[in-house]
C-alpha cells in the first residue's frame, strides 16, 4: 500500500540513537553506526522520531510500504516487558484503549445547565483505531462521518450521532482505503443501518465510496443513506438507499 512513512538520510545521521529511543514502536535500530528503519510494518507514520533527531536526518515520504501492524508492535512490546518481569494489559497506544460511554447519563445535568450534550458512545472513534470486533458494534446503527462534518454542521451530535456508533476519518489526510476495515466491521457484526455523512468537497468522495464498497462487499442488505454537508454548514443533499 502507498502510505506515509519515515525516511532516514544516512549522510546526515550521526548514529546518536535518540530516534530509536523516541520510537515507541521499535521500528528503528542502530546498525553499523547509523539509524535504520528496520521494521517498516512497525512505523505508524506519526513521526515521534522527527523532533528527536538533532541533525534533521529524518523526514516523511509517501511510498509503497507494508501496512502498520499494531498487533505485531504490541506483541513485541509484551515480549520485552515479560523479559523484564512486567506486562501491559492494553494493545498499542493508551489513547486508543477501548471505552464505552452512556451519553444519556449526563443529559439531565447538562440540560439544566443549558449546555450541549455529547452523543459519542465509544472510544476510539477513528476508523483506523477502532477494533473490528468491539462489542458495541453488535446491534448498532453505524455513523461513518468525515472529520470536518462535526465542525461544519452545528447539530452533528443531536441529529446524526445520537443513538449511533460513530466512526470518523479523512481519506485525504489518512491516505488509506477504509473499505477493507469497514467491510470487516459490517460483515462481522449485527449492524442495523449505516449513515454516511460527508462534506461537499471532492476529496470526501473517497469516504463515501469506501463505505458503499464495504456495504456491497459484506453481502448484507442494510439500510443506508448518504448525507452531504456544505462548507457553510447546511445539509446539501440526502441520498437514501438506492441499492447496488
Amino acid at each position: 500500500m502507498i502510505r506515509k512513512i519515515i525516511k532516514i538520510d544516512e549522510g546526515k545521521c550521526n548514529g546518536c540513537g535518540v530516534c530509536a529511543a523516541a520510537c515507541h514502536e521499535g521500528a528503528i535500530d542502530i546498525v553499523d553506526g547509523k539509524a535504520k528503519l528496520v521494521r517498516e510494518n512497525y512505523c505508524d507514520g506519526l513521526g515521534d522520531c522527527l523532533p528527536a533527531c538533532p541533525t534533521g536526518a529524518i523526514t516523511f515520504e509517501e511510498r509503497e510500504a507494508p501496512e502498520y501492524d499494531e498487533k505485531a508492535v504490541w506483541e513485541s512490546k509484551q515480549k520485552k516487558l515479560r523479559e523484564n518481569g512486567m506486562a501491559i494489559s492494553h494493545e498499542g497506544c493508551p489513547g486508543s484503549r477501548m471505552h464505552t460511554m452512556n451519553p444519556g447519563s449526563s443529559h439531565t445535568e447538562n440540560t439544566h445547565s443549558g449546555a450541549s450534550v455529547s452523543e459519542l458512545r465509544q472510544w476510539p472513534c477513528q476508523i483506523k483505531l477502532v477494533p473490528v470486533n468491539a462489542p458495541y458494534f453488535n446491534g448498532s446503527k453505524l455513523l461513518i462521518a468525515a472529520d470536518c462534518t462535526a465542525y461544519a454542521y452545528a447539530n452533528m451530535h443531536s441529529e446524526f450521532m445520537k443513538g449511533k456508533v460513530t466512526l470518523i476519518g479523512c481519506p485525504k489526510l489518512d491516505s488509506i482505503d477504509y473499505s477493507k476495515k469497514l467491510t470487516d466491521i459490517i460483515s462481522n457484526n449485527d449492524i442495523q443501518s449505516v449513515t454516511i455523512v460527508r462534506m461537499e468537497v471532492p476529496c470526501c468522495g473517497g469516504l463515501e465510496m469506501a463505505a458503499k464498497k464495504a456495504l456491497q462487499a459484506s453481502g448484507r442488505f442494510i439500510p443506508w443513506q448518504v448525507v452531504t454537508i456544505s462548507i457553510d454548514g447546511k445539509i446539501r443533499q440526502i441520498l437514501p438507499n438506492t441499492g447496488f
